[in-house]
């Protein structure tokens, strides 16, 4: 149940992550686009006003400029303060000059060059006829364009001459209308990464919870078919008629149906929560020795010894406690194949302040780095027919069900292994 509530936990936190960074965004961006979007509504009044001086110049008697009308145009049209200098000190080089030279200043360098790239129209006032357009496609509905563009910005009335004006039509700039589909490109890609982590992390949870179906079947048959042969056997013994005793098949017989019961013991206690009672703890690693010394091949002499203060107590579940130190020699036996004799495997517990500290240690074939790194994990083993579940099952007892923890404390190839359980000596 604990492991289903982390895991709605972690999708939900993923989730919540995501809305957080897309708010964020949309906010930052729209932000953004409406700086963007005064720029640009500067740039367009400053060639409104540009497209007036030259209406106005060219109509004058004199044939003289209203420098000063632009330069206050020029002042008031938001733009940086350096880009307003360099404009007057360009108007003031200027003034002097014949008014066919300013004309083409005001033309050559405001009117005609793209010195900005929102869409722009200009129209009558009844806006009937467009008279000039930039950033619009010379083939467009200039007129109906216009309206759409009124639609996001009022248009902006440029005196031609007295009596006569025009309206100036804008529109988004592209940067712009990029800068408000960002935050829905970006949520998008939100999405998809959810969705891509959320079946990740499914995919992952249902591979991991496969293994651990396959590992408990198949542990469940380890444990029962020890027993089970071994009573298979005296059964057969009984058939032979008086090659043994009765009382001795009799008490092997009650060995191995205690040895179910205790097997049935221990899964019934995974996934709840066990009754821990001060235990003496080398009682029950003596015990667990001395059932696996029964089962070491007479081929392969294994020294198991057992190095542990008689005093020496923590809260323990017998049974439970019984099945790490089982796998824990297990898995020694295991690394001791192939590596090179004499062989033995040495437990020693002892009290270190408050804690109990017992050690299982080998003379195997040991690990390196990456393979004690994974050791643990639901599903990986080093032997070709293992299920990697006895080392994972250990931990998640030592750790969940008693308060410790379950390392490997020493290893290297060629060196042996030693495991080390760490329990407090108080519940």
């Amino acid at each position: 149940m604990q492991a289903y509530r982390t895991s709605t936990k972690l999708k939900l936190g993923l989730i919540a992550a995501a809305v957080v960074i897309g708010v964020a965004s949309l906010l930052f961006t729209q932000r953004l686009a409406g700086r963007l979007e005064a720029q640009d509504a500067a740039a367009v009044e400053l060639w409104a006003e540009a497209i007036a001086f030259q209406g106005r110049a060219g109509l004058s008697a004199q044939g003289a400029a209203p420098w000063d009308e632009l330069a206050a145009a020029v002042e008031a049209s938001g733009r940086p303060a350096p880009e307003r200098a360099r404009l007057a000190a360009a108007l003031d080089s200027l003034r002097d000059g014949p008014p066919s030279d300013g004309l083409d200043f005001v033309f050559s360098q405001i009117v005609e060059p793209q010195r900005f790239s929102v869409p722009a129209i200009v129209t009558d006032e009844a806006v009937t006829a467009a008279v000039l357009w930039r950033n619009v496609a010379d083939d467009a509905d200039h007129v109906a364009l216009a309206r759409e563009m009124d639609a996001l910005h009022d248009p902006i009335p440029v005196e031609v001459s007295p009596g006569f004006v025009q309206l100036v039509h804008y529109g988004e700039s592209p940067l712009a209308r990029l800068i408000r589909l960002f935050p829905v490109v970006q949520l998008a890609v939100v999405a998809l990464f959810i969705l891509v982590g959320y079946l990740g992390f499914s995919y992952v949870r249902r591979s991991e919870q496969s293994s651990l179906w396959v590992g408990m079947a198949r542990e469940a048959a380890h444990q029962l078919g020890t027993p089970l042969s071994s009573m298979i056997g005296w059964i057969e013994l009984l058939r032979l008629g008086d090659s043994v005793a009765p009382e001795t098949v009799a008490d092997e017989l009650e060995q191995d149906v205690e040895r179910l019961r205790r097997v049935a013991d221990r899964f019934e206690k995974i996934g709840s929560t066990p009754d821990l009672a001060p235990t003496a703890v080398g009682e029950v690693l003596e015990r667990v020795a001395d059932y696996i010394r029964r089962r070491v091949p007479t081929s392969a002499p294994v020294a198991i010894t057992v190095d542990v203060p008689p005093d020496l107590t923590a809260p323990l579940n017998g049974e439970l406690f019984e099945w790490v130190v089982e796998n824990l020699l297990k898995n020694a036996l295991d690394a001791l194949d192939g590596a090179p004799g004499p062989h033995r495997i040495a437990i020693a517990g002892r009290a270190e302040g408050g804690a109990v500290v017992v050690d299982v240690a080998d003379t195997g074939k040991g690990m390196d780095r990456a393979t004690a790194r994974h050791v643990f994990r639901p599903g990986f083993s080093t032997k070709r027919r293992g299920w990697g579940l006895g080392l994972s099952l250990a931990r998640r007892i030592v750790e969940s069900y008693h308060g410790g923890t379950l390392a490997v404390h020493e290893t290297a190839p060629g060196a042996g292994t030693t495991f080390r359980i760490t329990l407090a000596r108080q519940a």
